[in-house]
């Protein structure tokens, strides 16, 4: 039997967030309601960064096993 998820998934998250950010937009929240909702943002987004962190240390270690080749980052746009 699978394990139950505890935590949510990045891409739960992610389109959480994106519902959170539209719903924010459109400004008919109170004050209250914003800033619920802004904190849960905030949440949701270190949730997504752990995710991303966690994946590209994964990604690291299996470059490493395998020839250990050198990632390079992403020219500054």
């Amino acid at each position: 039997m699978p394990k139950k998820k505890t935590s949510t998934s990045f891409e739960d998250a992610l389109a959480e967030l994106e519902r959170l950010v539209n719903r924010l937009e459109r400004g008919d929240l109170s004050l209250e309601e914003t800033l619920q909702s802004f904190e849960h943002g905030v949440n949701l987004t270190r949730t997504c960064q752990k995710a991303l962190l966690e994946a590209e240390q994964k990604v690291r270690i299996l470059i490493d096993k395998n020839g250990g080749q050198v990632l390079e980052p992403f020219p500054d746009e």
